[in-house]
């Protein structure tokens, strides 16, 4: 499974980018840098990658860093699979 390529198309599919997500990198800046990115984003956001990816997201799993770039996204996605 290629993990950036799964994640760039849930931010595409739930903030509708029209192909932005494509050009995504680890240093790419989320949180506060993509006006579609608020917070009920968020909450469609991580329902999405629980049905994507098979897993749960718990609250105290969740803060302002797990979105800050998305590196730091993908990055947390890995961690929940590799769990």
């Amino acid at each position: 499974m290629d993990i950036k390529s799964e994640v760039q198309s849930v931010l595409e599919e739930v903030l509708s980018l029209k192909g932005r997500a494509s050009q995504f990198t680890p240093s790419t800046p989320l949180l506060g840098a993509i006006p579609e990115l608020d917070s009920m984003a968020v909450v469609a956001l991580i329902t999405s990658l629980e049905e994507r990816f098979g897993f749960i997201i718990e609250d105290d799993e969740i803060d302002g860093s797990v979105f800050a770039t998305f590196g730091a996204l993908m990055s947390f996605v890995q961690g929940k699979l590799d769990g």
